[in-house]
C-alpha cells in the first residue's frame, strides 16, 4: 500500500469531504475517489460511508484512519531523520511515552526542566497505557516511558531498567458543584451510593480494592472511552471518577478533587532500555523527579519510605534501579 494513499485517506476523514480533499491535495475528486476506492479493494472492508454533508469513516475506517495517522507521523519523521544526516544536522531524538495523565503534567514539565539546563534536543511525546509503552521500549521505540504500577502492573523484564520516581495518591474527581466538593479527605464510605465513571481496568481495579477494604462497592456504572471523556462526564454531573493526584493541576474546568482517608496509590516509574541507552535519558530521569515532587497535591501527606521500598523490591526485582528513599 503507497502511503500517498493512506495520506490521501485521513485528509479525506480530516475534512468529510473528498471535494475539500481533492483541493487541498491537488488532486481531481475522481482521482481521490479512486484512490480510497483502490484502498478499500485492498483492505476488503468499506473505509467510509455518504452522508447529507459528505463523507465520514465507518467503524473498520476510524480504526485504520487512527493507525495510518499514527504510521504517515512515523514516516514523516523518517524522511526528517534522512535529511538532516544529509544536511550534517543529525541528532537522534528523544522518544519519551508516557500514561494519559503523566502526559498531562510530569512529564512536559520535566522536559520544559531539561530543555533549559541541556539546550535546545529534538524530542517527541507518544501517549500509551503502561503496558503498551513497556513494549514499546522493548521494541525500541521509545528511549523512556514514564508508567505506573496500577494494575494489572508492570513485568519484570530484564531488558529494562526501572527508577522508582513515587508513589501517588488516588483522589476523587467530583463536579464543582457537589455536595462533597470543598470537603476535607472523607472515607470511601461516604460515596458508596455515587455512581462512578471509569475509563480503563488499572483505575477500576485500584477503586473496587479501596471499597472491598472498607466493606462496600463502587457502583462503576458509567464507562468512558479515554481519560478525557472521564472528565468530561465529570464536569457534566453524571459520575464521580477517581484519578491519580498528579492530575489535579491539570483538570478542566467544572472539575474539582477530594482526597479519600487512606487512599489507593499507584508507584510511578521511569524506564529506559538497558542496551543503547539516549544520552538525554539520564538527565531527564532526574528532571522526572523533580517534576514528580512539584506537582503532588498538597493534600498528599506521605512521601515514599523504606517499606514502599521493601515492596518495590520485592515486586520488581533487580530491574529497580533506584528505590525510594525516606
Amino acid at each position: 500500500m503507497e502511503l500517498t494513499v493512506w495520506r490521501t485517506f485521513v485528509t479525506v476523514c480530516r475534512l468529510g469531504s473528498l471535494s475539500a480533499a481533492a483541493i487541498e491535495l491537488n488532486h481531481t475528486q475522481s482521482a481521490v475517489s479512486r484512490q480510497i476506492a483502490g484502498l478499500e479493494r485492498q483492505l476488503g472492508v468499506p473505509l467510509v460511508e455518504r452522508h447529507a454533508r459528505g463523507v465520514r469513516p465507518t467503524p473498520a475506517g476510524e480504526v485504520f484512519r487512527h493507525h495510518a495517522v499514527a504510521t504517515l507521523n512515523e514516516a514523516d519523521r523518517a524522511v526528517r531523520a534522512a535529511r538532516d544526516v544529509r544536511d550534517g544536522t543529525f541528532a537522534r531524538p528523544l522518544a519519551v511515552g508516557a500514561t494519559p495523565s503523566l502526559a498531562a503534567g510530569i512529564v512536559p514539565e520535566a522536559i520544559r526542566g531539561l530543555l533549559e539546563r541541556a539546550g535546545s534536543i529534538r524530542w517527541n511525546l507518544l501517549p500509551g497505557l503502561s503496558a503498551q509503552l513497556h513494549n514499546r521500549v522493548i521494541a525500541g521505540d521509545l528511549d523512556i516511558a514514564v508508567v505506573t504500577d496500577a494494575p494489572p502492573g508492570l513485568p519484570h523484564d530484564p531488558r529494562v531498567m526501572r527508577r522508582f520516581l513515587g508513589l501517588d495518591d488516588m483522589v476523587v474527581a467530583l463536579p464543582v458543584g457537589h455536595p462533597q466538593a470543598a470537603r476535607g479527605p472523607v472515607h470511601i464510605q461516604t460515596l458508596a451510593d455515587q455512581t462512578w465513571v471509569e475509563d480503563n481496568d488499572g483505575s477500576a481495579a485500584l477503586l473496587r480494592q479501596h471499597a472491598a477494604r472498607a466493606g462496600v462497592s463502587a457502583r462503576i456504572d458509567l464507562t468512558a472511552a479515554d481519560l478525557v471523556g472521564k472528565m468530561a462526564l465529570v464536569a457534566t454531573g453524571h459520575a464521580i471518577a477517581l484519578i491519580p493526584g498528579v492530575l489535579t493541576g491539570a483538570l478542566r474546568t467544572g472539575v474539582t478533587t477530594m482526597p479519600l482517608v487512606d487512599p489507593p496509590t499507584r508507584g510511578i516509574y521511569a524506564i529506559t532500555p538497558r542496551r543503547d541507552p539516549h544520552p538525554s535519558a539520564a538527565p531527564l530521569l532526574d528532571q522526572l523527579a523533580t517534576a514528580f515532587a512539584s506537582v503532588r497535591p498538597p493534600h498528599a501527606p506521605h512521601q515514599p519510605t523504606e517499606k514502599d521500598a521493601h515492596a518495590a523490591a520485592l515486586t520488581f526485582d533487580d530491574s529497580v534501579t533506584e528505590t525510594p528513599r525516606v
